[in-house]
Order: structure tokens, then sequence, then C-alpha cells
């Protein structure tokens, strides 16, 4: 598979994540409940993805441990050629950036989605 194509898996598993938990706990908590509501009944995917949350994080885990393990193995090389080994640097240097953009976005919603509310708890929130 390309590096564009793995790139675009990353993305969107990283960011259904924010999608699916973390943009309706931020809508509520905001007092945008009715966002909220409106954002689920316009998309009922939304609702699929919330019901099968844990499915998603991991599978999103996973897709970004092997992408880490890709960008980070032992004996990645570049060409020999200068002007393809400097686009093979430059390539590799946005894929980084690009990978660990999406390792935020899902702690981001690993964060939201099953901590907000214990922490929450913990603080004496009711």
């Amino acid at each position: 598979m390309s590096p564009r194509k793995w790139a675009w898996i990353v993305f969107f598993t990283s960011s259904s994540t924010l999608i699916c938990c973390a943009l309706p706990i931020l809508l509520v908590s905001l007092g945008l409940g009715a966002v909220s509501a409106t954002l689920f009944a316009g998309f009922p995917f939304l609702v699929t993805l919330a019901q099968h949350k844990t499915w998603m994080f991991l599978g999103s885990a996973v897709v970004l441990a092997l992408t880490g393990w890709l960008l980070y193995r032992p004996g990645r090389a570049c060409p020999t050629d200068p002007d393809l080994a400097e686009q093979c640097g430059r390539a590799h240097l946005w894929n980084l950036r690009f990978f660990w953009v999406a390792a935020a976005v899902w702690m981001v919603g690993v964060a939201a989605a099953y901590l907000a509310l214990p922490i929450y708890l913990w603080l004496g929130g009711e």
C-alpha cells in the first residue's frame, strides 16, 4: 500500500474517534446538547460508532501502532540518488508529523471517551 493511502487510513481511524466520542462530549460540556442531538439525528452512523467505541478505539490503536512501526522500523532506508534521498527524507518528515498529529487526536478521543467522566466524578462532580 502506498504511503499516501496509509496516511489517509491513519487519519480516518484517529479522527473517527473524535467524531464519535469527543465531539458530542465537548458540545454537551459547552451547553450545546441540542446541537449534539441534531448531529446524531442527522448522521445516524454516529450512534453505531458510539455503541462500538471500544472496538473502534482498539482498531485505530492497532493501525497507529502498525504505522509507528513502519515509520520507526530498523533498516528503513532512502535511495542513494541525492534528489530521491531528499524527497524521501521530506516525505518521511511529513509522515512523522502526520503520525504524531493522528496519535494526539487519538489520545484526545480516548481521554474524552474513557477518562472525562471518571475524572469529573473524582473531582467531586455530580
